[in-house]
């Protein structure tokens, strides 16, 4: 009985993807994620709309998967950005596309609005170095 607990804890070691001193995913050299929709002063009507997300110089991938050069988005929405080491919180503000989503439809209230992108690895944590979007500004009426 203590040899097969001592396996199954072993097996739960060697199967766990990184060990929580690994520390943060590199990201490679020149990856940026950008917004390719809307467009920075963008005015919507109607609430709803597409946001298409755009990277460069980096693969996605959905979350759970750890593989080097590769992340997935996060939407922040009317928000700064999260503690970099730390995992992207997942409310309202921080909408998580860990399918490897490149494009989503979101609705909004109408006013002002912040959007920005924020890459995540396999376990919704930010790169080091980060790879976020600038933030843009849009109004929904």
């Amino acid at each position: 009985m203590r040899r097969r607990r001592a396996l199954f804890a072993l097996a739960c070691v060697a199967l766990t993807p990184t060990l929580a001193w690994a520390g943060r995913t590199p990201s490679p050299p020149g990856a940026e994620a950008y917004i390719i929709w809307p467009p920075d002063g963008a005015t919507i009507s109607g609430g709803r709309f597409w946001v298409r997300m755009g990277l460069r110089n980096m693969g996605i991938c959905p979350k759970g998967i750890q593989r080097p050069n590769v992340g997935h988005h996060h939407l922040l929405i009317d928000t700064d950005l999260p503690p970099m080491d730390q995992p992207i919180p997942s409310d309202r503000n921080h909408l998580h596309f860990g399918a490897g989503e490149t494009e989503a439809r979101v609705e909004l209230s109408p006013g002002k609005h912040t959007l920005q992108l924020l890459m995540g690895d396999y376990n919704h944590v930010p790169h080091d170095p980060p790879v976020y979007s600038k933030k843009i500004t849009i109004t929904v009426k």
